[in-house]
């Protein structure tokens, strides 16, 4: 598949759908171009039997530094302010994707992510950090308030306190700072960074998929729940995986002492 630009690119190979920003002399800062086709690429990933894992990530030494400061002195037009709203929201869909398919999202992180592209990167359901990433909020840079999530996923990550700290500074952080607030899963190191984001990618790829799907939305629903709600949840979701074929093989595998070879179904 291909998104009609170069400032996406998009691959399919072995269960992992890659989607890199292709944008490295402006540090992949976003244009429609790269939004439109990220947002066209989730919506058929999510429906896909062929991926089971999508991974996001940034051509050069950038995963993304968000929006393109240099198009926001304008272009001319004059939109009216419901229409800057509704371009804002269609953009945003992007992470609102991030979040929620029922594919596994992963965030290789190897450079720059920086406002809005902070705000991608927490979107996704795992960050790996390459030693050489960095991370900030940047907006008060640009007096803007934050965008695509971060208010709401900074502040579950690091607390209210950090997450204002984060937005009113807009200090840049290293890799090993972003691992000790929880910001990423882990720091990876840049040299290999790209093989070990396929191998772990490969893994998650090749996993029960079913119950990765059940698994996604059940933490997703544990974060805004109560106890209550997720163990009804978890009574539908933790029978309908055990009605999978990848249920059966993995305990045909453990019975046999070997490892299980999931199909995804």
């Amino acid at each position: 598949m291909a998104d009609g630009s170069n400032d996406l690119l998009v691959e399919v190979e072995d269960r992992v759908a890659t989607l890199t920003f292709n944008r490295p002399d402006k540090l992949n800062a976003m244009s429609r171009e790269m939004i439109d086709g990220t947002i066209t690429a989730l919506h058929e990933f999510a429906d896909s039997e062929d991926v089971g894992v999508v991974v996001l990530t940034g051509a050069g030494r950038a995963f993304c530094a968000g929006g393109d400061v240099s198009s926001m002195a304008g272009d001319g037009q004059q939109p009216t302010f419901e229409q800057k709203i509704d371009r804002q929201r269609r953009g945003q869909e992007l992470s609102r994707l991030l979040n929620t398919i029922p594919k596994v999202t992963v965030a290789a992180v190897n450079g720059y992510a920086m406002g809005a592209g902070l705000g991608m990167a927490l979107s996704c359901d795992l960050r790996f950090a390459s030693s050489a990433a960095k991370f900030g909020t940047a907006f008060a840079k640009v007096g803007f308030g934050g965008d695509y999530g971060t208010t709401w996923q900074l502040t579950r990550l690091v607390g209210p306190s950090l997450a204002k700290e984060l937005f009113f500074l807009a200090d840049i952080i290293d890799a090993e700072e972003a691992h000790r607030i929880g910001l990423v899963n882990r720091v990876l190191d840049a040299d290999g960074f790209a093989d070990e984001i396929g191998t772990l990618a490969r893994r998650i790829g090749h996993g029960p998929l079913v119950s990765y799907r059940w698994m996604k939305e059940n933490v997703n629903l544990a974060v805004t729940s109560d106890f209550h709600e997720s163990l009804d949840r978890e009574s539908i979701s933790h029978l309908r995986c055990g009605e999978t074929e990848d249920h059966r093989e993995g305990v045909q595998a453990f019975m046999e002492k070997r490892e299980p070879k999931f199909k995804g179904r």
